[in-house]
């Protein structure tokens, strides 16, 4: 059996060139022009993402770059805090110090005082005494 081409063969042609035109107008182009819009959808998510990746990415460098600084004021702050207590402590120190010094020569010169004092009054009252206890030694009184 052989087959030979007739005229059905160029109507078949015809009709497959047609049915592909009318599949590519009804079919093909919406699916394609949605594919498209997707595609341009998706791009543009990737994009904003990227960009809120890059912005996140700024804040944090910021905040760390804050946070690093905020840390050095801190650590300055608490040096000079600390200085200016240990001078307040050396004033206060020197104050007490100095006020320590001036009771403890008020007391010496009490003191001083107080001993002159006594021995004058003993000196004054040794004759008495020495007479008091030559009398007792010797069992008489003595001029």
């Amino acid at each position: 059996m052989a087959i030979i081409p007739d005229w059905t063969l160029f109507l078949q042609m015809a009709n497959f060139i047609v049915l592909i035109i009318i599949l590519n107008v009804v079919c093909y182009k919406p699916i394609r022009k949605i594919l498209i819009e997707r595609k341009k959808k998706v791009q543009g998510y990737e994009e904003g993402i990227q960009a809120l990746h890059d912005d996140a990415a700024e804040s944090e460098q910021t905040f760390e770059t804050k946070v690093g600084e905020a840390k050095v004021r801190g650590f300055q702050e608490k040096g000079s805090l600390v200085e200016a207590g240990q001078d307040e402590e050396k004033r206060l120190l020197d104050e007490i110090n100095e006020k320590a010094q001036a009771d403890l020569e008020a007391i010496r010169a009490q003191i001083a005082k107080d001993a002159d004092d006594a021995r004058l009054s003993l000196k004054g009252e040794t004759e008495a005494f020495s007479a008091a206890i030559a009398q007792k030694i010797l069992g008489r009184a003595v001029s």
